[in-house]
């Protein structure tokens, strides 16, 4: 039997180490480091005290060698500093912070050429699993995706064909919901808003169109949008846009928070009372359109649970518990506020 190797000369501290100092075997240590639950409570706070004192970093290619994986969560998403995709995130560390796997991030910055070269990166490093965000991945994307040998979770929208697994929610009902809202509260001429127009964006106006033709109501001249990137001073321009292509709006849906604070704030600079002459409704649900004046109407997406469950769902495939459905809609609500309370 071969013991394990202890540092000599003040190097780096081994496992040996911390077994040493804990008073427990190496293998002991190994499992409590790999799989703390399989561990006592008592001993996993014994083991983590040596392993704190000496400063123990455990070695993660000896590990990825062990398991021909390496304890990694790749995570691709489209932004870091957008609030919906800091939910997401949150939700994945969150949910991974007690376990051994770390995460090794990645921004596309909405590109799907990005997303290409990030993913040529992250498969040679055998991830444990890749939560990647949105559905609409390049040929190539797809492939590599496809090809990676670990569980794969497309989150934030779902679809017919995933690559392996999704959770997220219908960016299309989400938009017709909100739009269905606005008729039904007595707008007629309801516009739409967008700005950087991305896929999800595209489903969202999509749903938009389909509520105003189902009403009878639809007419090109109420879609302003821009490939932009989103900002409230961007709403704000937009909506001047908007008013000069159809001075006779009455209400307007936009793409996402950002741009309905925008909107927000040019009709308390033009005088336009909201919601009397102009309804406005937005999407995700930030924190601040509860707390704006008036309130804003939003779709609430579950930006964190989805987070939560994508981990969940490539923790289950992992241990070979694969969940049963693939696809998972997580759903919206629409949180009726003062803007549209006509």
């Amino acid at each position: 039997m071969i013991k394990p190797r202890s540092r000599r000369g003040g190097g780096r501290p081994t496992i040996a180490d911390v077994a040493r100092k804990a008073g427990v075997g190496a293998i002991t240590v190994s499992r409590a480091l790999r799989e703390p639950e399989r561990v006592s409570e008592d001993l996993r706070r014994q083991i983590q005290a040596a392993v704190d004192e000496l400063g123990y970093l455990p070695d993660p290619n000896a590990r990825a060698l062990a398991s021909a994986r390496a304890e990694v969560f790749g995570v691709l998403v489209p932004s870091l500093t957008n609030s919906v995709f800091a939910e997401v995130l949150r939700g994945i560390y969150d949910s991974l912070s007690d376990s051994s796997f770390r995460i090794q991030l990645g921004n596309t910055h909405y590109s799907g050429l990005e997303e290409e070269r990030l993913l040529q990166v992250f498969g040679p490093q055998r991830p444990a699993a890749l939560i990647v965000a949105g559905i609409d991945q390049t040929p190539t994307s797809r492939r590599l995706l496809e090809t990676a040998g670990c569980p794969v979770v497309q989150v934030m929208e779902t679809g017919p064909d995933p690559v392996d697994m999704m959770v997220g929610f219908s960016h299309f009902d989400g938009g017709r919901a909100a739009t269905e809202h606005m008729i039904e509260m007595g707008y007629h001429r309801v516009g739409f808003i967008g700005a950087r127009m991305d896929p999800r964006s595209q489903r969202r106006l999509a749903g938009y169109r389909a509520a105003m033709e189902a009403a009878g109501l639809f007419d090109a001249r109420l879609v302003t949008t821009t490939p932009v990137p989103s900002s409230v001073t961007l709403g704000r321009e937009l909506f001047r846009d908007a008013l000069a292509k159809a001075p006779t709006l009455d209400g307007v849906f936009c793409n996402n928070d950002d741009i309905a604070l925008g909107v927000l704030f040019e009709c308390h600079r033009a005088s336009i009372a909201v919601p009397k002459t102009i309804g406005i409704t937005g999407f995700n649900d930030l924190d601040m359109m509860e707390v704006a004046f008036p309130s804003v109407t939003s779709v609430r997406t579950p930006r964190y649970e989805i987070g939560r469950r994508s981990v969940a769902m490539a923790l289950a495939a992992i241990a070979g518990k694969r969940p049963q459905e693939p696809v998972v809609d997580l759903g919206f609500e629409l949180k009726r506020r003062e803007s549209t309370a006509r």
